[in-house]
């Protein structure tokens, strides 16, 4: 019996990938670094700011000292402006709200830092998630299963209980390392074929094609 949604964040609740790209572009700018198309990003985000920013790096420069000279760029802008361009997909808000409604419980699990996950998940969805489970110092970062088991266990639901949602193929990833049933969304930045190369057990095409999902396992 399905009681939870995880859910992942960038890609699958918010599209940020302008703000993103904005913060990261300029801070390659002002070291002098080229910069990329707003699309480029799609396969850049995912696996935290670091990864985000190593991998917008030219390949000779893809080390820690350099990473972290431009994230302390990226934050405070970012910080600020993380809202800019950002907004839910379409019919995601109604999703999570019939979702509450019919007494599920939901959750964001995101590789976000964690003061960032709550500023952008609030200010596009209110408080209406039951946790909101970002990047913390000390717990690796998705597809390893940590972060979703940890925020399982403080919402007192096992993995079997639970889908977890995403748009990569690291979401669905963390999704089948944890146990919780994997389903790939294709509203995102990714594609079908990395989704279930990853091992996503189902795939939607819309947000509502979830609730008619979650009713058919819970036959």
């Amino acid at each position: 019996m399905i009681k939870a949604v995880l859910f992942d964040l960038d890609g699958t609740l918010a599209d940020s990938l302008i703000d993103l790209a904005d913060g990261v572009n300029r801070a390659l700018v002002q070291k002098g670094y080229p910069t990329h198309p707003v699309d480029a990003f799609k396969y850049f985000v995912g696996d935290g700011i670091p990864k985000m920013i190593e991998r917008a790096l030219p390949e000779s420069d893809r080390n820690a000292d350099t990473v972290n000279e431009l994230k302390n760029i990226f934050l405070p802008y970012y910080g600020v402006h993380y809202a800019d361009n950002t907004y839910a997909y379409a019919g995601c808000p109604e999703l999570v709200s019939t979702l509450k409604q019919k007494g599920f419980i939901v959750a964001v699990v995101t590789n976000k830092d964690q003061i960032m996950a709550n500023e952008v998940v609030t200010s596009l969805y209110g408080n209406v998630f039951d946790l909101i489970f970002g990047k913390r110092d000390g717990i690796p970062a998705k597809p390893d299963p940590t972060a979703a088991l940890m925020a399982m266990e403080q919402l007192g639901v096992k993995p079997h209980e639970c889908v977890f949602i995403g748009d990569s193929g690291m979401d669905v990833a963390t999704a089948v390392n944890s146990g919780a049933v994997p389903v790939g969304e294709l509203w995102g930045f990714r594609q079908r074929d990395e989704l279930l190369a990853n091992g996503a057990k189902y795939i939607i095409s819309e947000p509502k094609e979830l609730l008619d999902l979650i009713e058919e396992l819970n036959k």
